[in-house]
């Protein structure tokens, strides 16, 4: 009797069979292999953060991940975004802020400003598909958001879709 995966015994190939196409390459094709992997690797993070230092985003794309901003933004739609910090927030521009508490970013459309005598500026939400404001989505106690909950402001669709 021979039982699957004993020492000795082949399995039907099904789809790639990764392990036997690298037991048939020699040391130096599994050494170029590698190596490409890893240009590879580096060379996308390399352009995120590259993205990161020129967008002034923490992330500088972003996935709508409900239908909150329908009929702007769909679920699954990609966003750019830029983060310059010195640029003022208005009413009716679209912000990714996270809130704390909640891992996940949110897109929405900022409805409100309120900017203090010392130059503070603090801002309310709404999602374009809802009903009510987005108080009931901060922290408790929070009802206004301020720049420091902003990952990013929306830019539009990245060129490539």
């Amino acid at each position: 009797m021979v039982r699957a995966g004993a020492v000795g015994t082949h399995l039907p190939a099904s789809g790639w069979d990764i392990f036997g196409d690298l037991r048939k390459m020699n040391k130096r094709q599994l050494y170029y292999q590698v190596l490409n992997f890893a240009m590879i690797v580096s060379s996308a993070l390399m352009i995120w953060k590259g993205l990161i230092v020129l967008t002034g985003s923490e992330s500088p794309i972003v996935v709508v991940l409900s239908g909150s901003m329908e009929p702007a933004f769909h679920r699954g739609d990609l966003l750019f975004l830029t983060n310059f910090r010195e640029d003022p927030i208005r009413a009716g521009e679209i912000v990714v802020f996270k809130v704390e508490g909640r891992d996940i970013p949110i897109v929405h459309r900022v409805i409100k400003v309120h900017e203090k005598d010392n130059g503070d500026i603090k801002f309310l939400t709404k999602g374009d598909n809802n009903e009510v404001d987005d108080r009931g989505l901060y922290k408790e106690g929070q009802n206004w958001l301020e720049k420091k909950d902003v990952v990013g402001r929306a830019r539009g669709m990245p060129f490539w879709l």
